[in-house]
């Protein structure tokens, strides 16, 4: 065979082979049958039609990335939507409020006093690494928590206190008091201590996998989760997989959860109208009237607030009168009309009406540019000033589309003579330079962990929580007696009247804006059922199938 003969053939070969190839699909395990040829062995055609296999992999749209897997160390919820399907805390919320059920613990008990928390843990549950869950596990993360630093774990010190500082730690001693019970012991009461315990942020890791990886362990999540951790490719996609060991019968549903991350907003409802995406969140609310047909809308239990924070130790903004001025020049209303699709209310105060202890009776700064004004004079102000304002990178669920916003409100404070600068910087980098109080003014929001008012205005506003979620470092006195008091009382409606004096302080003194209340909007295919959004924002896929 001549030379030029052989390479023409191996040439042909190798073209029969690559469109073989581009026969086959993505992932042949979705396909199996791929590649099957009909048996002619036989004499008679007694061939039959397969049956299709169910279909059990997920693909999830959102709008950004996550910033770390490990729990404690995120306070993002993109971060999350993740772990809350590769950890399990010991208690966990309703199916879709924010009730106290059992998860690793299946039992407690409170002593009188309410200092002391007795815990019954679940048996025979082992983490993804095959070592098994028990009080000794319990102990080490809570130790590895409370003996590490602030900027390491935010949650905690919201929660917890501690970092060195004794007197505001407020657990004394996390006790294994055997295999199956660990015993919290408080130094002062915490009314929402079991509300805490259940947060996304204080989910059980693999204490091995921990030492295993150090540093690395937001890379490499290990918990006990219905799905266990495969990869993570940076600003593409995040996949999990079913955990057959999974302690709850006959879950996860799907045998695999591919989180894929698509910032822009038309283009995730794109990828929803074409089946790339099954499930996709942070839609636009105008964006409804195309969930129809093989699709369905979905919303989500609405327990938010979008706001503008203030940094209060930036420039003019140290001064009320100039923060009160910004309010003023807002029209919440129309940024609702405009972006929300009327499925948004005006927030008035930093946490929504639907928590205990808010104020209905705290007055809303008005719409009424003639007053920002004169504001502005008094503060010595009077033709305006330059500052910067941060709009959000990334579609959250109290605010579908942080840059047109931020040129609304750009547009607003312009007429009023202050010339906002708008940028914006990658997710997480946005939100570690706006924590450590670099932006004048940034574009931000809150989606409720545990449904009590601490959570919102302990949480985000507290001085103790400055460098923690607390981003405009705002720092009152008073308000910050009134928080600690209503944080340690077990009387509700003592800590009711807490929380509603601490808000008409905070609404004088004017750190946020609070812009909006919203009912955030998902889409999915049609065939989806057992998706049960959280007001959380923290959803469990574990239910989830196609029909």
């Amino acid at each position: 065979m001549s030379k030029k003969l052989w390479l023409t053939l191996l040439m042909a070969f190798m073209l029969v082979l690559g469109l073989a190839a581009c026969g086959g699909t993505e992932d042949a395990s979705d396909n199996k049958d791929a590649g099957k040829t009909e048996d002619t062995t036989s004499g008679n055609d007694d061939s039959k039609e397969e049956e299709t296999p169910a279909q059990d992999t997920l693909v999830f749209g959102r709008g950004g990335d996550s910033v770390s897997l490990d729990p404690i160390t995120a306070t993002d919820g993109e971060s999350f939507k993740v772990t809350k399907n590769v950890f399990n805390t010991l208690v966990d919320y309703g199916e879709q409020d924010v009730t106290i059920r059992p998860s690793l613990a299946t039992d407690w008990q409170v002593s009188e006093d309410g200092l002391v928390y007795t815990l019954t843990l679940r048996e025979g549950v082992k983490f993804h690494d095959g070592t098994d869950f028990n009080a000794d596990a319990v102990v080490y993360n809570f130790n590895r928590w409370g003996n590490g630093t602030k900027d390491q774990f935010y949650y905690y010190g919201s929660a917890f206190g501690g970092f060195g500082d004794e007197e505001k730690h407020i657990i004394k001693e996390v006790k294994a008091l055997d295999a199956k019970t660990v015993q919290f012991t408080l130094k002062k009461p915490q009314a929402p201590f079991m509300q805490n315990l259940a947060m996304s942020p204080f989910a059980i890791a693999s204490p091995a996998a921990i030492e295993k990886y150090g540093d690395k362990f937001n890379e490499n999540p290990v918990g006990t989760g219905p799905f266990k951790f495969v990869e993570w490719k940076r600003n593409e996609r995040v996949v999990i997989e079913k955990n057959p060991d999974y302690f709850v019968e006959g879950l996860p549903k799907l045998n695999k959860v591919i989180f894929v991350s698509i910032p822009d907003n038309s283009a995730r409802v794109n990828a929803l109208l074409s089946g790339e995406v099954h499930l996709a969140d942070g839609l636009n609310n105008s964006d409804s009237n195309q969930l129809t047909g093989n699709l369905q809308a979905i919303n989500r239990p609405s327990m938010n607030v979008g706001y503008l924070g203030l940094t209060v130790t930036r420039g003019p903004l140290k001064d009320k009168l100039v923060r009160q001025a910004l309010n003023h020049a807002v029209d919440k209303q129309g940024i609702i009309d405009a972006f929300y699709g009327g499925q948004a209310i005006p927030a008035i105060n930093p946490m929504p009406p639907s928590i205990k202890g808010y104020n209905d009776q705290v007055a809303d700064y008005p719409y009424d540019l003639d007053k920002a004004k004169s504001l502005l004079a008094e503060a010595g102000y009077p033709d305006g000033f330059e500052m910067e304002l941060w709009a959000m990178p990334v579609p959250r669920p109290y605010m579908p589309d942080g840059q047109k916003v931020a040129e609304v409100l750009q547009a607003s404070f312009a007429q009023i003579g202050v010339k906002a600068n708008i940028v914006s910087f990658e997710w997480a980098t946005y939100l570690e330079k706006a924590r450590a109080g670099e932006a004048d003014s940034f574009m931000l929001g809150w989606t409720g962990d545990n449904g009590d008012a601490d959570n919102f205005l302990n949480t985000l506003l507290g001085g103790s929580n400055i460098d923690s979620n607390n981003y405009t470092r705002y720092d009152n006195a008073e308000v910050n007696e009134l928080l600690a008091k209503a944080q340690s009382s077990n009387d509700a409606a003592e800590r009711e009247d807490l929380y509603k004096q601490a808000q008409v302080i905070i609404k004088d003194e004017a750190p946020w804006i609070p812009l909006v209340h919203s009912t955030p909007l998902l889409g999915a295919s049609a065939n989806l059922t057992g998706f049960y959004p959280h007001p959380t924002g923290s959803d469990k896929l574990e239910t989830v199938e196609f029909k």
